[in-house]
């Protein structure tokens, strides 16, 4: 009988481990599964890397990795991948909807996705929805802000 899991041990969440639980939340999503190779190959780092921070969200009770079976996560683990995944998507919809490289948009959303309170997401999801409904208003914006960005 399989030990029983510890609840996590505190709500304070690095970028790092946010990025791991993201990554194994989607894996499970797209793959109905994630494993060490897979979320190494995603975070483009060593697979003794993964080995090491699985192990850390394991003990912290964010997920359950057994060797050579994968990852699931726990409930706690689910919820922050959600809720990563989710910061991640508008804040990449409303960026790319104003024309910027996805280089620029994937570099900037991976550094915004871990600092913004759920109050901003908010505010951004709503700004991202009008746009999106408003097409001669986003149009209006992009105008603006090709004019910004000219040399004078």
């Amino acid at each position: 009988m399989p030990a029983k899991r510890q609840e996590p041990t505190s709500h304070v969440h690095s970028p790092a481990m946010e990025d791991y639980l993201e990554q194994i939340h989607n894996l499970i999503e797209s793959k109905g599964y994630a494993r060490v190779v897979d979320i190494a190959q995603n975070l483009g780092i060593s697979q003794a890397s993964v080995t090491n921070m699985i192990q850390k969200l394991d003990a912290e009770g964010y997920l359950i990795y057994e060797r050579y079976r994968g990852v699931v996560l726990t409930e706690e683990g689910r919820k922050i991948g959600r809720e990563i995944a989710r910061r991640h998507e508008v804040l990449t919809r409303l960026l790319s909807s104003f024309g910027l490289d996805a280089e620029s948009v994937h570099h900037d959303v991976e550094g915004m996705e871990h600092h913004i309170s759920r109050q901003t997401l908010e505010v951004l999801t709503l700004l991202m929805e009008e746009l999106e409904g408003n097409p001669e208003l986003l149009k209006k914006l992009k105008r603006k802000l090709k004019n910004t960005a000219a040399p004078e």
